[in-house]
């Protein structure tokens, strides 16, 4: 048919600016299904053909069956975007290539100048009759409107979640369940504004925002404290009008690629179809929990995906390019604060950068086969970028943040906090499993002279006592959000996220105990921080390794009237801080620990403050 090709090109006028709009614009999934495009299915049976981010996709409209390879978007966050696809011959296929192209351009009242291109091939007469009625008339006028609000959307400071949904489905009796439950709520003490807003976005929001809610993501948008949604969202789902899952991300795109309802089920290995890899969720980065609604309130179809390997299905990712051997070209993103790496697709290793105000504004990075350069580069927030690909190979430009969102309730935050354990106590791994949780501050504690005081008060008032004691250290390891992982007698051993909170959290333990009425108790503590290990242990959370192994042995070297600290809990920077800020004194010593081949530890004693 010759190399005819139709070019449209649109243009609209969005009264937000391009990085305010950029997040909806750019959410291709979306936008696809919101245009009526039908939800895709990937041929997986060709991944070992296809290079760089490359996809076989197919799907039916108008009982047409469409095939295509799709070549990877290529973008500049937050200011164009595009992708080419290049379609399977067949008698009834209309099209052989589409390539699409939106730019952003900021106008001086704030607004955004939206320039959208198609260029459509026809691939027989088929083609020439149906690309002017379906793209040149049918997708121009969807387009316009899903971009129209889109940028009202923006300009409001609201997102696809605030969007009613059309045709809001629920179960039978689901209304009255969503009621009843969210007075039950209610009267657990949740905040009712909350509730509220929940019952709302369960009641109206469209299936696409319902599939995954994640409470922090939630909260910042709704400008509440993120502790409070996650808390309602816990309790919503022990009620049942919510289910969680994990999400299980991917190290390279950071996509949910699986999904499990159970962390009894997190180990398994996992592909994922965008990077053609196949990974292992880091529990401590990439296993993410979300909720969706309860069948018997709400039924919500299962995920599909109308669009693949967007700018918003991979949001960390800033600059997206495809360059062929020798080839060279000049980008200019905005970027955030922050380290990044500069990567590709067809070599180990990257390119480190970080992001500063007083950074350069023009940089070269090259691709060479030797690999990247052995140092870090200070770039300007809206630097322009020369990238140069001198291998002899194509190679798919990435450049990315290096830190994770977040807004996303990472599975070793929540299963330390009490509330989480307290809820859903039954939620653990495999047995056997064991997973690396990344950080955490372990505090182990005990009663001192709790034996003579059983000697001298009898067996059930000393019994009391403890029983006291253990209820005044859950309410200030609760207020801290850390969590009880067991105890043992009279000690307990706890973690936390943050060493400062471990420390607040047992000062207040001990203050309350040494001033109470019926009898005056010391507690004896010791914290330490660094990497552990999670496990299955009786049908419950636990958590080993040489960090918890240390914190063990730290109490016995306290009296009671103080708390000793390894030199990661001394040296955390919150930590000096909220020292000096009370007036804690904090003496230096040195101590042999057991079962460390009698190697000498640097410790901390901390004493008296406000």
């Amino acid at each position: 048919m010759g190399d005819y090709e139709f070019h449209y090109h649109w243009e609209w006028r969005l009264p937000a600016g391009p990085a305010q709009v950029w997040p909806l614009v750019a959410d291709t999934n979306r936008f696809d299904h919101d245009t009526g495009l039908p939800a895709y299915e990937e041929d997986r049976t060709a991944e070992a053909d296809l290079t760089n981010g490359r996809h076989r996709l197919r799907f039916r409209i108008y009982g047409v069956a469409l095939e295509w390879d799709e070549e990877p978007f290529e973008w500049v966050a937050p200011y164009r975007f595009g992708v080419v696809r290049r379609y399977k011959p067949g008698l009834l296929q209309p099209i052989a290539q589409l390539r699409v192209r939106a730019e952003l351009f900021p106008q001086p009242d704030g607004g955004t100048r939206l320039v959208y291109e198609v260029w459509a091939k026809p691939s027989n007469w088929l083609g020439y009759a149906a690309i002017p009625v379906q793209i040149g008339l049918i997708s121009r006028w969807r387009f316009g409107a899903a971009f129209q609000e889109y940028g009202r959307l923006a300009a409001a400071a609201r997102q696809f979640v605030d969007v009613p949904g059309r045709g809001v489905q629920f179960a039978p009796g689901g209304r009255e369940r969503l009621a009843k439950i969210s007075q039950s709520l209610q009267e657990l003490g949740l905040d009712p504004a909350l509730i509220d807003r929940l019952r709302q976005t369960i009641s109206e929001a469209d299936d696409m925002s319902l599939d995954r809610i994640r409470p922090y993501a939630l909260a910042d948008h709704w400008g509440v404290p993120r502790r409070d949604v996650l808390e309602v969202c816990l309790y919503a789902t022990r009620l049942g009008l919510l289910d969680f899952q994990w999400d299980l991300l991917c190290p390279s795109c950071r996509s949910a690629r699986d999904s499990v309802p159970e962390l009894g089920e997190v180990g398994r290995t996992v592909h994922c179809h965008t990077c053609h890899i196949d990974y292992t969720a880091n529990f401590a980065q990439s296993v993410e929990l979300t909720f969706r609604p309860n069948p018997a309130i709400r039924p919500v179809p299962p995920y599909q995906e109308y669009c693949m390997s967007g700018p918003q299905s991979s949001p960390h990712i800033a600059v997206q390019q495809l360059l062929g051997p020798g080839d060279r070209r000049e980008v200019l993103p905005l970027l955030e604060h922050g380290r990044y790496r500069l990567r590709t697709m067809g070599l180990p290793g990257g390119q480190l950068l970080q992001v500063l105000p007083d950074g350069e504004v023009e940089r070269q990075l090259t691709a060479v086969p030797a690999g990247w350069q052995n140092v870090e580069y200070a770039l300007a927030p809206q630097p322009k970028l020369l990238l140069e690909n001198l291998t002899d190979a194509e190679q798919l430009f990435i450049l990315e943040r290096l830190a994770w969102s977040d807004d996303a309730v990472i599975a070793a935050e929540v299963t330390s906090l009490q509330r989480f354990r307290d809820l859903f106590a039954e939620e653990a791994l495999r047995p056997g499993d064991q997973i690396v949780v990344g950080s955490l501050t372990v505090l182990f504690t005990d009663l001192v002279d709790s034996t003579r005081m059983y000697r001298e008060i009898g067996d059930a008032p000393a019994f009391g006592l403890v029983m006291d004691h253990f209820d005044v250290l859950r309410a200030a390891i609760e207020a801290e959000d850390g969590a009880i992982v067991k105890t043992i007698g009279d000690a307990v051993m706890a973690v936390f996220r943050r060493p400062a909170a471990a420390l607040r959290a047992i000062l207040q333990a001990q203050a309350v105990l040494q001033a109470a009425e019926k009898r005056p108790l010391l507690l004896k503590a010791g914290l330490h921080h660094g990497p552990c290990i999670a496990v299955n242990l009786n049908s419950r959370f636990d958590y080993f390794g040489s960090t918890v192994n240390v914190a063990s042995r730290l109490e016995k070297f306290a009296s009671g009237s103080d708390v000793v600290v390894s030199t990661a809990v001394a040296e955390d920077p919150e930590v000096c801080d909220y020292v000096q800020a009370q007036n804690i004194r904090m003496e230096p010593f040195s101590q042999l620990l057991k079962g460390f081949d009698d190697q000498e530890f640097s410790l901390w004693r901390l004493m008296g403050g406000r």
